[in-house]
């Protein structure tokens, strides 16, 4: 799945999320709010499927009768207030169960880049990447290249995109770093100095722990963190964002995306709270890192990353699940016209922007 999103967006374009207020006390700016296109799209009737609400099936449907009977129970105020509140509480519990049994998986992370092909030279040369597709849409002024260390049937993968003309995005201080496992930090690191990377830590252990890591930039200035382990099937492994409420963000991510709260350590002595959340061990799997720092409850997001995408066996049942634990969505699930992949769109509740995808559907465009 592929979305793209543009440095510079009009007041028009960003109606839909003005018209509908944000859950969240600290969403994203209007200064770095971007425009949200397909990468599907060739053509701009297509794009403008990304700003159509789809029709959500109503939620009878999503999860069992029994709960449209308890919203249709009748009664003076009070047995109707009861009704309703046991019906609201039956179709979380049954959201959540059906979440927790759904076919998830983190597909890729996108993000924008000023130089595509600079940005893959340093990838495939200097973090050991292949490029496993790329495409040119020349008539919207963008492209994309996806790269990791797998077929993306089985693998996380970077999506990179850009924009006609834009040589330079504001990372902002929020995103904080994607996560890389390798056998020896220190070879990886004498290799992305002698391609010209700029190591901005040097291999050591990490500060209140044993395993030893490093920290280089990319061209556009995101960090990679190298984590020296043994062989894993998924080395391109963390993805890590800071966010302002822990707890919150924990229980938001176990509930409405059904992901594993693998760790929590707190660094007292450093001033931050880390939590790994995905759906598999971290050796075997990609997770996500939620990073806490002491008395910091709100972050620049900048212009420069844009979104996880995550692999569902139902987009429908996914955006009322999200909604159910209090989660915005931005896009309606539906099929995009055209290729009729299904997705939906949300924000987590520091504006961070999740994209679920079809499982089927994904798969299919790969072939």
């Amino acid at each position: 799945m592929v979305v793209r999103t543009l440095p510079i967006a009009s007041a028009s374009s960003l109606s839909l999320s003005k018209d509908r207020p944000s859950f969240l006390s600290n969403s994203v700016g209007s200064s770095s709010v971007c425009c949200i296109r397909s990468c599907y799209n060739h053509h701009p009737t297509r794009r403008l499927a990304l700003f159509q609400l789809g029709t959500a099936i109503p939620q009878s449907q999503l999860f069992g009768a029994k709960a449209a009977n308890l919203l249709r129970a009748e009664g003076n105020s009070i047995e109707g207030s009861t009704s309703g509140n046991a019906a609201t509480a039956f179709m979380e519990q049954d959201a959540l169960n059906w979440v927790k049994n759904d076919k998830r998986r983190m597909l890729h992370v996108v993000y924008r880049v000023g130089d595509l092909e600079k940005t893959i030279k340093f990838y495939t040369e200097c973090l050991g990447m292949k490029v496993l597709r790329k495409r040119d849409i020349p008539e919207e002024r963008y492209s994309n290249a996806f790269l990791g260390y797998g077929p993306e049937d089985s693998h996380f993968a970077v999506e990179l995109t850009y924009n006609y003309g834009v040589d330079k995005y504001d990372i902002g201080n929020g995103f904080g770093h994607f996560g890389i496992a390798v056998e020896d930090v220190a070879k990886t690191v004498d290799i992305g100095k002698a391609k010209g990377g700029k190591v901005t830590r040097e291999p050591g252990p990490v500060k209140g722990g044993n395993t030893i890591i490093a920290f280089i930039e990319d061209p556009d200035g995101y960090k990679f963190e190298l984590l020296e382990r043994g062989p894993t099937p998924e080395p391109l492994c963390q993805v890590m964002l800071r966010v302002g409420d822990l707890d919150r963000s924990i229980n938001f991510y176990k509930k409405a995306f059904g992901m594993e709260l693998l760790r929590k350590k707190d660094n007292p002595e450093y001033m931050y709270t880390v939590a790994m959340m995905g759906y598999g061990s971290e050796d075997k799997s990609a997770v996500l890192e939620l990073t806490y720092n002491y008395g910091v409850t709100e972050y620049d997001k900048g212009n420069g990353y844009a979104q996880i995408a995550i692999g569902t066996d139902d987009v429908y049942k996914t955006a009322e699940a999200i909604k159910l634990c209090g989660g915005k969505i931005t896009r309606e699930p539906g099929p995009l016209p055209g290729i009729n992949t299904k997705i939906t769109a949300c924000l987590d509740p520091d504006g961070w922007k999740s994209v679920f995808v079809d499982n089927v559907d994904f798969l299919r465009e790969l072939e």
